[in-house]
């Protein structure tokens, strides 16, 4: 059954919708198998770039509105987040255009980033504007460095066809691990702030 597979015609049917879904969801990862097959000519360059935009576009304007309209009851309930939550309130009160921009550069900012600009009642249509100037330098930073490392892949392994699953299954276990050891760092960086606002109190 695998050997009538075809790959290729798997990653033109499929790849586009790969990579909106993906970046409504979460993003880098999809970003660069996507700048992957853009190299290997699956998919074309910039149709994945507008296409990564718009979803990643797209997912935050829908938390920007979910924020907007149930922030104040929904973010309350959000315990664990509330040192991201304080930071980007922070943020939005000092560098409102800055934060917008940002937000999806910043790790564990993705999500709640957007519910809390929503919350903080800044204008949609500036928020609109800026989020979808920086989906669009997000979106083509992450592209390109996955068609650059099909580049660099190509230098030093020849034709890549034969090498597409090891690659892909490479490319999510190396970013599972970044976000695994992130998660961990973010983890013990709030245990540490717990710790330091507990003694603060005693004293």
């Amino acid at each position: 059954m695998f050997e009538h597979l075809d790959v290729n015609s798997l990653l033109v049917n499929y790849g586009y919708w790969a990579v909106f879904i993906g970046c409504l969801l979460e993003g880098e990862t999809i970003l660069i198998l996507g700048g992957l097959a853009a190299h290997q000519s699956s998919l074309r360059l910039v149709h994945v770039i507008v296409i990564a935009t718009m979803g990643g576009m797209l997912g935050d304007q829908i938390l920007f509105w979910t924020g907007r309209y149930y922030g104040p009851r929904l973010l309350p309930r959000l315990h664990r987040q509330q040192a991201t939550i304080d930071r980007v309130s922070g943020l939005i009160e000092r560098y409102p255009t800055a934060s917008i921009f940002s937000v999806r550069f910043l790790y564990g900012m993705r999500l709640i980033g957007p519910l809390v600009i929503g919350a903080s009642r800044l204008s949609p249509i500036r928020f609109s504007l800026i989020n979808l100037l920086g989906a669009a330098v997000w979106a083509t930073l992450f592209v390109m460095a996955g068609y650059w490392a099909g580049e660099a892949l190509e230098n030093l392994l020849g034709n890549l066809k034969p090498y597409r699953l090891p690659i892909f299954i490479g490319v999510v276990v190396v970013a599972a691990g970044v976000a695994s050891f992130r998660h961990y760092r973010a983890k013990t960086r709030a245990a540490q702030s717990s710790q330091n606002e507990s003694k603060a109190t005693r004293h």
